[in-house]
């Protein structure tokens, strides 16, 4: 199982972190499959960094293997849809970026892909007009629309299978809209597609 993940995906949240690249085609790391974490299991704040911050995120689960997949086609290879967590380290981004180094340690260590139950497709709506959002302790703190995605998930998908070979239960966490922020101990995070609560967990 592979996580693969979108940066840069939003105007609105490259606005916020002072990106001014000109994008033309999507911008795409890797986590770890020991960074998962999933249901409702806690996130605990890791030794090595005093700046923790969430980004929400639509994640779409592949079904099918798949390898250079045309983007008309690329609908036929994801069912199911969830909201996740993206963790950064952006104390260690930050550090790593102002050196030109690799910045994965920032964002692939250890339970840092936090993941919602999936729902079917079906269920959630067009894949192109979904709404999402974050609740911080019953706060609202960030909130996104697909619609406003610079690569659809079609492009996305279409893109990564030129480069790796998609296998079943890949996830691919689809990018973050602006609103990051930090997480402390004992925060209570909440995650909604629409209406519907799918992630739900707490800092630890």
């Amino acid at each position: 199982m592979k996580i693969l993940a979108v940066g840069m995906n939003y105007a609105s949240h490259n606005k916020e972190m002072h990106h001014s690249l000109e994008l033309t085609e999507p911008t795409i790391f890797m986590k770890a499959d020991s960074s998962l974490l999933k249901d409702g299991k806690p996130f605990f704040i890791p030794d090595f960094s005093s700046q923790i911050e969430y980004e929400t995120e639509l994640v779409v689960k592949i079904c099918r293997l798949g390898k250079n997949i045309a983007e008309r086609f690329a609908h036929r290879y994801y069912e199911e849809v969830t909201v996740g967590i993206d963790f950064t380290a952006r104390d260690l981004q930050r550090d790593f970026r102002t050196r030109g180094l690799p910045w994965e340690l920032s964002k692939a260590f250890d339970h840092s892909a936090v993941v919602g139950g999936f729902i079917p497709l079906s269920e959630a709506g067009e894949i192109g007009k979904l709404a999402f959002h974050l609740e911080i302790n019953g706060e609202t703190v960030q909130q996104g629309n697909t619609a406003d995605m610079l690569f659809t998930v079609d492009r996305i998908i279409a893109y990564v299978s030129r480069f790796y070979t998609l296998k079943i239960g890949d996830l691919i966490y689809t990018g973050t809209p602006a609103g990051v922020g930090p997480v402390k101990i004992d925060d209570h995070l909440t995650g909604y597609l629409g209406n519907r609560k799918l992630l739900d967990f707490y800092v630890r």
